[in-house]
């Protein structure tokens, strides 16, 4: 019989530019951004997150980006290890497969928001889910927007639907 309880659930924060969006954003953008920010969920003593080859799990701070530059608290979760594997493995088979990622419109914070609602009813904060309408919302956003939708990030981890 699987364990019942209650699980911690973080959200793991990593800056993709190394400090570099709050440095050069203001000259850039117009405006001040204080990363450009990759998520993911750590429940049940993994990392969870979504990139251009679907959802993808490693240990805690496992990927090349190494330890996080933040971890919010998002509190616990009653849902267990073999049910969160069960619907992990239906996004990866609807809206999070690997062909679904889109760098502003649908990438790892969007995962890392609705897997955050599954297990906690809590939302992502607003200044990691809002950013990529506020670089969006430049006119250098708006004439990078045909490359950056060319990107796609991978940090790498196992993809748990054993494809790659």
């Amino acid at each position: 019989m699987e364990q019942t309880g209650s699980y911690p659930v973080k959200l793991y924060v990593y800056d993709l530019s190394r400090g570099m969006a709050r440095q050069l954003s203001p000259v850039m953008l117009g405006k001040q951004l204080d990363g450009i920010w990759h998520t993911a969920i750590v429940v049940h003593g993994k990392e969870f997150f979504f990139v251009g080859e679907g959802i993808n799990s490693c240990l805690p701070g496992g990927t090349p980006l190494g330890e996080p530059d933040s971890v919010v608290d998002m509190g616990s979760t009653e849902v267990s290890e073999e049910i969160f594997m069960e619907y992990l493995t239906s996004l990866a088979e609807s809206t999070y497969g690997r062909d679904k990622y889109n760098l502003f419109e649908h990438n790892c914070n969007s995962f890392s928001n609705e897997v955050a609602q599954f297990l906690t009813g809590k939302k992502i904060p607003s200044y990691i889910t809002d950013l990529p309408s506020e670089v969006l919302s430049t006119p250098f956003g708006q004439a990078l927007r045909p490359f950056l939708d060319s990107i796609v990030i991978n940090p790498g981890g196992n993809n748990i639907t054993g494809h790659r």
